[in-house]
């Protein structure tokens, strides 16, 4: 797999949402190497809390098992599109 979108400064919860309606295993690798499957809640809560700095991702790149989870991520960080994600 190769890095579909490199994350800096974005919106946490639009993120999270947007996460919540993919549909394959999505990774979160960070610059130290972590390996995190964002689709499980547990892996969101303890990976992101170490990576956000003042409410915003630091520096991280996503991976994506699915063709149309990349699409809809790179729509989300190139247009801040959320598409369907409920964001509340």
């Amino acid at each position: 797999m190769t890095p579909i979108m490199d994350l800096h400064n974005i919106d946490v919860a639009e993120f999270l949402a947007v996460l919540d309606t993919c549909e394959g295993n999505v990774f979160l690798v960070t610059t130290e190497g972590d390996r995190l499957n964002l689709k499980s809640k547990l892996c969101q809560l303890v990976g992101l809390t170490k990576l956000i700095e003042g409410g915003k991702i630091a520096e991280a790149s996503v991976y994506c098992e699915n063709k149309n989870d990349e699409s809809k991520l790179f729509r989300f960080n190139f247009f801040g599109d959320t598409a369907e994600a409920k964001v509340g």
